[in-house]
């Protein structure tokens, strides 16, 4: 059998290097309809993908709450421990969110907090220019005030 397979790849091997030409030189001869992005000149309208990976945000309503019960599960299924979710106890001893840090630098976009979030609290953001030269700038506390929720 393995020299029919050597015989098979020898004659299907021209006949898809041949069908991948023929993409190829119809993009080439009718540019009209561009297939990749052209990064740096459209960058103000450069829209990303729906299941693209950035780094990983609290979601909020208009109103600035967010879902988030302090359960602590998406700290549990992090990998790496870059998420830190820090309760506190409001004036009725109802356990609240205090704090929710994440450190991007050490994050590895698995998906794991976001998906394993009961309440659909987290999100991946679609920002992509994330570069900087300072280590503290990838601390991140993404609650914006403590103790809504």
């Amino acid at each position: 059998m393995k020299f029919c397979e050597y015989v098979n790849a020898v004659l299907t091997g021209p006949v898809s290097l041949l069908k991948g030409m023929g993409v190829t030189l119809k993009y080439f001869f009718n540019p009209k309809r561009i297939v990749t992005e052209q990064y740096p000149e459209n960058k103000a309208t450069l829209k990303m993908h729906e299941r693209f990976r950035g780094r990983v945000e609290l979601i909020h309503n208009e109103q600035g709450f967010h879902n988030c019960t302090s359960c602590g599960i998406c700290e549990k299924a992090c990998p790496n421990a870059s998420i830190n979710v820090l309760s506190t106890k409001n004036m009725a001893g109802k356990k609240v969110l205090g704090k929710y840090l994440y450190r991007y630098d050490t994050c590895t976009q698995c998906g794991l907090c976001v998906d394993s979030c009961p309440f659909g609290c987290l999100g991946f953001a679609h920002d992509f220019e994330s570069a900087s030269w300072d280590k503290k700038s990838f601390e991140l506390v993404l609650n914006k005030c403590e103790g809504q929720g």
